[in-house]
């Protein structure tokens, strides 16, 4: 059922998402879609309980249909309505996101196997006093069996909106339906918390970064560390679990939507009490969905939606906390790497982006900008730089002073001097501190963390191992798809091993400026490497 190679290459997402509609609407027409049997017997049946299993989709009204983005699924390719009992369900991969105001909103998310009745989740400000109750939406998703190796999938997930909250406030909170109660007391476990953010700027606060996570021992490893650095939040700059195994929409893909079953369940223990605020990377793009392979996005995750289109590019959008506006960008918009949603938005994302940078950089209460999203703007690994990035982005980065940039893609740590036009303004070493009104803008790769590794083409450099050479020859990729070489210097820290970014905010004090603290950490613990990012008076 996969997009064959040699059609792929030439194929946009919208186009790959016509080709596989249409051949499973054909195929459907020869023969019927078989459906394995419901799981039956004792105990609480959850995803782990499944092996990662496909799920049973519910269709009736009690539980909503249809797929995200309004578009509806055809009645032959959607299960009927199949209900165990309530109290043999339990949700499970939990997973918080800011709405637009970290203030005052904030999105629970979760699943269930099965079909069930009210789903709801329970809020409050004591783990024993949950007295609100707020009916959760259901949004159904199915995946037809896009390989022979393949089962088809059905999954539901559940979402829950919280606004008009306190600022600085912890909340405690628990996900149930009919025959599974949160605060029954053989379920008290199952309860979490969040604290929304402060109202003012004047607070210290952390915050942590990587990309290219997927499932593995490493990638539930870096999720400890996180959860150790108690931050406020963290963002993920995408190719989040890689249920689309290749990427490129070929023939060749392993596209297992049970594998998303398979993260959540693993990032839980951190993103039930940490928003985890993502965008999209290339193995994001899930063509069966939309035709901006968006689709499974949108049912998976709530997020922001002050973006330029939150039904059309979901993992574009912003929001501020404390002293730090965050932007959250879609690079497959621009990616000359891999063109399969290049243009999707018309150029609405990059016209938002301008319009947003001028907002935050005039806000007095926004001390620092910082820009996440998958592609590389910078970068001397596997993948490279992607010059549709550069053309787009880098030069509103450099007008409005961006002070950070988080990417991923390639699976590596690799920071970069400031940058200026292309070039380095000065050599920033580990523990130094740059000024981006005077230097640039500092860019990071942190795409280490879970997913198998890749090298660089000069030696690793980083806090403990110096390497004092300057000048790396690689590339980054042009309209026309054709790698154009590069000869750079900007490439100061460099380091193949999983890790991960922690940041501190301090808004400063007593004539002392505002800052970012910068640290990237391996998943032995290990600091490799740290720099400060400070702002002098305007």
């Amino acid at each position: 059922m996969g997009v064959p190679a040699r059609l792929a290459e030439r194929m946009s997402m919208a186009e790959q998402h016509e080709y596989l509609r249409g051949k499973l609407s054909r195929g459907a027409k020869r023969s019927a879609v078989s459906r394995r049997g419901v799981l039956r017997g004792g105990g609480i049946v959850t995803a782990g309980a499944l092996g990662g299993a496909g799920l049973v989709t519910a269709g009736d009204s009690a539980l909503g249909s249809g797929a995200p983005g309004g578009q509806q699924l055809s009645p032959t390719l959607v299960a009927s309505p199949v209900r165990v009992d309530g109290s043999l369900v339990a949700p499970f991969g939990r997973h918080l996101a800011f709405g637009a105001d970290p203030k005052t909103q904030m999105r629970v998310s979760w699943q269930v196997p099965f079909a069930v009745k009210r789903p709801y989740l329970r809020v409050g400000r004591a783990p024993w006093d949950l007295g609100k109750k707020i009916e959760a939406e259901v949004r159904a998703l199915h995946t037809p069996s896009l390989s022979k190796e393949l089962p088809e999938v059905d999954q539901l997930y559940l979402h829950a909106a919280l606004d008009g909250l306190r600022p600085g406030t912890t909340y405690y909170y628990g996900v149930g339906h009919d025959g599974f109660d949160p605060t029954a007391a053989d379920r008290l476990a199952t309860i979490g918390s969040f604290t929304t953010a402060p109202a003012g700027s004047g607070e210290k606060f952390v915050f942590t970064a990587f990309g290219d996570q997927g499932v593995s021992y490493d990638a539930l490893a870096n999720d400890q560390l996180i959860l150790g650095q108690n931050p406020s939040f963290h963002l993920h700059a995408g190719d989040i679990c890689y249920a689309d195994d290749s990427g490129h929409g070929k023939e060749s893909d392993h596209y297992d939507a049970r594998v998303w079953d398979q993260f959540l369940a693993q990032t839980e223990s951190v993103a039930a009490r940490v928003p985890w605020m993502v965008t999209t990377g290339n193995h994001d793009m899930e063509a069966w969905y939309s035709p901006n392979g968006y689709g499974g996005q949108s049912a998976r995750w709530s997020l922001p939606e002050n973006g330029p289109d939150a039904r059309n590019a979901p993992g574009v959008y912003s929001f501020v906390y404390g002293n730090v506006g965050v932007i959250a960008l879609d690079a497959n918009d621009v990616s000359y790497e891999i063109p399969a949603n290049k243009g999707y938005t018309d150029g609405a994302q990059t016209r938002w982006l301008a319009r947003r940078l001028k907002e935050l950089r005039a806000s007095d209460a926004v001390d620092f900008i910082v820009v996440f999203f998958h592609h590389c703007a910078y970068s001397t690994s596997t993948h490279a730089s992607d010059g549709g990035v550069r053309d787009a982005w880098v030069g509103l980065f450099e007008k409005h002073e961006v002070d950070l940039v988080v990417n991923g893609h390639n699976h590596v740590y690799e920071r970069t001097d400031p940058v200026r036009g292309g070039e380095p303004t000065r050599k920033l070493p580990v523990g130094e501190t740059t000024d981006p009104t005077r230097d640039g803008t500092v860019y990071v790769t942190a795409g280490g963390a879970g997913k198998k590794l890749y090298d660089f083409p000069v030696p690793d450099s980083y806090e403990g191992h110096v390497d004092d050479r300057d000048s790396v020859r690689t590339f980054h990729w042009t309209e026309s798809r054709v790698p154009d070489p590069d000869r750079v210097e900007w490439s100061r820290v460099r380091y193949t091993g999983f890790s991960f970014l922690a940041v501190e905010s301090d808004p400063g004090a007593s004539g002392r400026p505002p800052s970012l603290d910068v640290t990237a950490l391996a998943e032995s613990g290990e600091r490799v490497d740290h720099f400060r990012v400070t702002r002098r008076a305007q």
